[in-house]
Parts: structure tokens; sequence; C-alpha cells
């Protein structure tokens, strides 16, 4: 029992109990110091004075009690800095082994409105955070990271198993935020950049785009052999729709709001990479596509288990305050003129 016990509590900085002796050390020390004056210039003891007012029984009372009410106080704020913690059972966190790295274009068309949800008409952006964030929830196991890219490419979430974290970044992501234009090719290798080191079997990426490469240093083809090279298979979205009614001066016009889309390239890089390029019209399409990239096969990997610690080091600083407010109330009782009146 006594074993069980030793390993669920701890104290997270224990070399902090060596300052317990403090104040022994520090009495011993001006106890030593008054021996040594007194060598030199008599003084009346404590004790002596206390007779000679008439009320040395009370006082030496509070004085024999002091030094104990003092000790207990200090030794709880000693073990309050040293951070008490109880450990609880080891809990198992189910892991796939698959790091995914989902690479999202914010580059300025992604604001163009030829979308839909529940009827009403938004921004392709807005899609994005609502149907990729759903995705990412259900990603229970897998490290999960985020890419964002415009004129350049940035981390926006490194590999982690906290969705909910992610998904609160991807919502906070601006349009324009990392320029207008589109670097595909750079997204692709920043992202290879931060997989390169995962294990081969388990990496992942899905890019999300409305257009075709307008910047960056390099081309996206260039990216997917880079991608090739580390074995990192890319599936590919390509985003937006087909038909877009415009008022203009001339009545309603039917426009393609896609007609930018580099499909082609899309396709090479994923086919090149050994994934699969997947195109989105609508929200339901998007929707869609990510219930399939739902489906891939996991990796078995180790099972990694969390053991939750909680903090107690609010149990003696409570009892120290606790402590202090009692003797303080005591002794301004005990001082009181009219109860010793009544005494």
């Amino acid at each position: 029992m006594f074993s069980t016990i030793h390993e669920a509590f701890s104290l997270h900085w224990p070399w902090l109990l060596l300052v317990l002796p403090l104040p022994a050390l520090v009495r011993w020390l001006s106890h030593a110091a008054e021996q040594r004056e007194q060598a030199a210039l008599f003084f009346p003891p404590l004790g002596a004075l206390l007779n000679a007012r008439g009320d040395n029984k009370h006082t030496l009372k509070k004085t024999d009690h002091a030094p104990l009410w003092l000790w207990l106080v200090w030794c709880l704020l000693v073990l309050a800095c040293a951070r008490p913690q109880w450990h609880g059972e080891p809990v198992g966190i189910a892991t796939s082994g698959r790091d995914l790295l989902l690479v999202v274009d914010i580059s300025g068309s992604m604001e163009t409105p030829d979308m839909k949800i529940n009827g009403e008409q938004v921004q392709r952006i807005d899609v994005v955070k609502k149907v990729v964030g759903d995705f990412v929830k259900q990603r229970s196991g897998d490290r999960v990271g985020l890419v964002l890219f415009g004129s350049q490419a940035y981390l926006q979430t490194p590999l982690t198993f906290d969705r909910n974290t992610l998904v609160q970044q991807l919502n906070e992501a601006q349009l324009g935020f990392a320029g207008e234009r589109t670097a595909i090719g750079d997204g692709i290798a920043l992202s290879v950049k931060r997989l390169q080191d995962r294990e081969q079997k388990s990496r992942v990426m899905i890019l999300l785009t409305d257009g075709a490469n307008t910047a960056g240093t390099l081309s996206p083809l260039q990216g997917a052999d880079l991608a090739t090279s580390m074995g990192i298979k890319v599936y590919t979205i390509g985003m937006g729709a087909d038909v877009m009614e415009r008022q203009s001066f001339f009545g309603t016009q039917r426009i393609n709001p896609s007609a930018e889309l580099d499909e082609e390239t899309l396709t090479a890089i994923a086919s090149q990479t050994g994934g699969s390029y997947f195109r989105a019209r609508s929200t339901e399409e998007l929707q869609g596509i990510y219930q399939m990239l739902d489906q891939l096969e996991p990796v078995a990997g180790d099972e990694e288990t969390l053991r939750p610690v909680s903090e107690w080091f609010y149990w003696p600083l409570a009892a120290a305050l606790l402590l202090s407010f009692a003797a303080a109330i005591i002794t301004t009782l005990r001082d009181t003129p009219f109860l010793k009146r009544t005494k």
C-alpha cells in the first residue's frame, strides 16, 4: 500500500524541502550572537523584564506556543512551494500512427462567394473552415497539422493530437494574410519539411486550392518530386463552383468562377505521389470528399499513455493561511483589554 501511495504522490520540486531547517538555523545564529554580546555587555534576561511587569505567566505561555504555530505555518508553505502532485491511473491514448498534414489555400480568390451553407451564399473559405473543421474533429488517433499558403506558405499548427486547437487556429485564419497570390509548390515543400522526420508509412498530405500556382520559389511538380522522394502521399482537392450568377449593368450573367483552377497539375501531383485528385464544386461535394478521406486505412502504431496529474499545492497553502488567520485572531482576543478585565 505504501509503495502504491508513493507512486501516486510526488513533489515537483522536492529539493525545496532543504529549506525547512532555515528558521532553526537563523534562530541558532541569533542566539549565538546574543551570547557574544552578553559577554561584553550585561542585559537583563527577558524573564526578569516580564517578572517586573507582573504578567510573565501569560506572556511566557504565548512565547512558548508561538514558535510551534510559526513552525507549522512555515512547513506548510514550504510544502506548497514544493508542488505536491497526485498522479492518476495511466490512461491509454489510441493512436493510428498516421501524421496528417492539411495544406489549405488562403489566397485572395478564396473569398469568392460561390458556395452555400444551409442555403446561404458564403465564401469558399467559410466552407473550408466548416468542412475541414468537422473532418479534423473525427481524426482521433492521428497527429494532425495545418499549413496555410497564399503568396507564401507558413506553418499554422504543428503536428499534434490537440484537434480542438487546430480547429480554432483554422477558424482564425484570415484571407490575404499570406498574400493574394497562390504558391502551391512552396506549400507542398514546407509540408514535406514538416513530415520528413516522421515514420515513412504514416505520412499523408491533403492539399486544397481553388486556383493555379502564381507565386513561390518551387513549382507544384517540383514540390511533388520532393514528396515522392520522401514517400509522402498527397491527396489534392480542387475547389470552386463551375457556374455562378453575377449581376451587372447588362443583367444577370453566368460565369465560371473556377476558370483559373489548374486541375491538370493537381491531378499530376496526386498521381505522382500515390494519392488521388478530387473536385469539389459545392459544400456537399467537399463534405463527401473528406468523408472518403476519413476512411483512409490507419497504420498500426504504439499505444501512448497519459497519466493525469492533479496539483495539490493549494491544500497546504490554504492550511497555512487558515492557521495564520486563526493565530492572529486568538492573539488579538487575548490582548483585548475587555477580555483581560473579565478574567
